[in-house]
């Protein structure tokens, strides 16, 4: 069984009090800290880039979990790297060629991931789970917080717990966000993923250590 790990979304945090909430989140039991990032291209919001992760940096010790909901992601990845991202994630669906982007991630010493969107097929994530050191389900639809899960996720996850098995890498670190909460988040577990995203789940509690203890399932 893979370890759970929670990493809070500070896409629902006080964007004016960042390094306080990474510490937070630290001092609370978190194991990453996950950063959407958003050009308003990809997808229509535009939250932050790599200076806002520089910027919390010094801040924590947890790993930089770094989203990137842009196109032309290449183009950003010296940026996050020198800004003290641990781990940049980047959409099949924004490159053409999935593989050569992952390595050019892994090549500048930082650990590499791939993402889906709810209507991209799984197996889009397949020939990705021969390198990557993530992969992502995404459970909403991406660009916003607060949306409920979809439930069809569930058989996605499976389907890739399944793939990782056959093809030897049974540990590999598998990862949901959107939706997820104390009562979803066991369906989300059971399925096979071993990473759980949430923003509003966390900071729209009263008690920050619970409701991350909570999400473990």
């Amino acid at each position: 069984m893979c370890q759970i790990k929670i990493a809070p979304s500070i896409l629902a945090s006080d964007f004016s009090r960042l390094g306080e909430t990474v510490k937070r989140l630290e001092e609370n039991g978190a194991d990453l800290i996950h950063c959407d990032v958003m050009d308003g291209n990809f997808v229509p919001p535009i939250t932050f880039g790599a200076q806002a992760v520089k910027q919390i940096r010094p801040h924590t010790a947890l790993p930089l979990d770094c989203h990137l909901m842009v196109l032309h992601p290449e183009t950003h990845f010296e940026d996050f790297a020198a800004a003290g991202a641990d781990l940049i994630t980047v959409h099949a669906e924004a490159c053409k060629k999935l593989l050569p982007r992952l390595h050019e991630i892994k090549a500048r010493g930082i650990r590499a991931g791939a993402v889906i969107n709810p209507a991209t097929p799984v197996e889009a994530l397949f020939e990705a789970a021969e390198v990557a050191d993530m992969l992502l389900v995404m459970s909403v639809v991406p660009g916003w917080g607060g949306q409920k899960f979809i439930p069809e996720s569930l058989k996605k996850i499976e389907r890739l717990r399944e793939y990782c098995v056959k093809i030897g890498r049974p540990e590999l670190d598998i990862e949901v966000d959107g939706g997820i909460t104390p009562q979803n988040v066991k369906d989300v577990i059971c399925a096979g993923a071993n990473v759980i995203v949430a923003g509003s789940a966390v900071f729209r509690s009263e008690n920050m250590r619970e409701a991350i203890e909570a999400l473990r399932g």
